[in-house]
């Protein structure tokens, strides 16, 4: 079998056809299935981008040490988190390094990785391309040899705030997962990409001593500035952690060629050193969720969780996922993401994104308003 066959279609291709139903609205469609942002890019940040970008030699792979600090400076001040900046790798995009870390943690066949019943599918593409058993499971604790057979959990995914759901662990929980995994001689490696979007919950860093215990021994942290600075373009984000493993990741990065531009880590920098910004588009996201939150439940939804991120989980009593789907695409123009693709728990939902405009999002409640019941 080739690399390619062992993945599974890709997750936005499956959603094309109902891409195609909800553009034939006569005012186009809003398209609520990805997570992309939409609104510019601070200026502080594009010109920072802009006075780094005579940049002929190769950037390195640890990043600048100003962008490091950056990193340590903005893990303190918004999520309590203390990490050396010696301990803070840059990565091209956190999806890139959640699909490769498996590869770089040298997992291979009769290893295992545990990630969450309903999740971002790079975690599952991932696992495909280090040719290792995947399972998924909120409960790591849970797991007996039925489930996991004869291999070994060598890597476990935690995702809070969770995409597709929104739902917040609380630090008793992930505690639970570190010290499990500690005992096991597995990492835990947290996708913190919405940890600043928390709205009915405050999410809490797995790096945070209240679930480490003041020790990141076995345990890494990814964030993302996609969402917080609107730099999904730029492919920016970083992983920190145990020094020990971001020194062995920093080692096979390098021998890869594992690089983010320089340029780009100028344009982090001046990101993670202004939080200005990111209230501001923070405050829009709340805006869009509130319309689209009393949007969604006049029209017969409910709402599930969703207590952080940037997503709405919604289920409709009187269709599974796909007919859900097909029905706001057919009716409303109304393009979201059945549940099913992120697991197969997901079958009653589907995910709406909060990142269309503002002018889409009142497109999108006025639709609606025809479907109430």
């Amino acid at each position: 079998m080739t690399l390619a066959g062992r993945l599974p279609e890709f997750t936005w291709d499956r959603i094309a056809p109902l891409g195609e139903k909800a553009g034939l609205h006569p005012d186009g469609a809003v398209d609520l299935s990805m997570g992309t942002p939409v609104d510019p890019v601070p200026d502080v940040i594009r010109a920072a981008l802009a006075q780094a970008s005579n940049a002929p030699g190769y950037p390195a792979a640890w990043g600048t040490p100003r962008l490091r600090a950056a990193a340590a400076g903005w893990l303190a001040r918004s999520v309590g988190v203390a990490v050396s900046p010696d301990d803070v790798l840059p990565v091209i995009g956190t999806k890139e390094f959640i699909a490769w870390l498996p590869v770089m943690l040298g997992l291979g066949p009769g290893d295992v990785m545990v990630y969450p019943e309903l999740a971002y599918p790079t975690y599952d593409t991932g696992a495909r391309l280090a040719g290792i058993s995947a399972v998924a499971s909120d409960s790591v604790a849970a797991l007996g040899p039925a489930s996991l057979g004869p291999g070994r959990v060598r890597l476990v995914w935690v995702n809070s705030p969770s995409n597709p759901t929104g739902r917040v662990l609380p630090a008793a929980e992930l505690r639970e997962v570190v010290e499990w995994a500690r005992e096991h001689g597995a990492v835990v490696a947290s996708d913190e990409c919405y940890i600043t979007l928390g709205w009915d919950a405050s999410p809490v860093s797995v790096l945070h001593p209240s679930v480490c215990g003041g020790s990141h021994d076995g345990v890494l942290a990814v964030h993302s500035l996609s969402k917080r600075s609107n730099l999904a373009g730029y492919r920016a984000g970083f992983v920190t952690g145990d020094p020990a493993l971001v020194a062995e990741l920093l080692a096979i990065r390098k021998q890869a060629g594992m690089m983010v531009p320089g340029p780009v880590q100028a344009a982090m920098t001046a990101a993670l050193d202004d939080d200005a910004h990111a209230v501001v588009q923070r405050e829009r996201y709340a805006a869009r969720r509130s319309v689209l939150w009393a949007a969604f439940t006049r029209a017969g939804w409910t709402v599930d969780h969703s207590e952080a991120g940037l997503y709405l989980w919604l289920n409709h009593p009187d269709h599974d996922c796909w007919s859900a789907a097909e029905l706001l695409a057919a009716q409303c123009g109304i393009l979201v993401t059945p549940g099913e693709i992120y697991g197969a728990s997901g079958a009653r939902h589907v995910r709406a994104a909060l990142t269309v405009t503002d002018e889409r999002v009142a497109a999108a409640a006025a639709r609606l308003a025809a479907l109430r019941p």
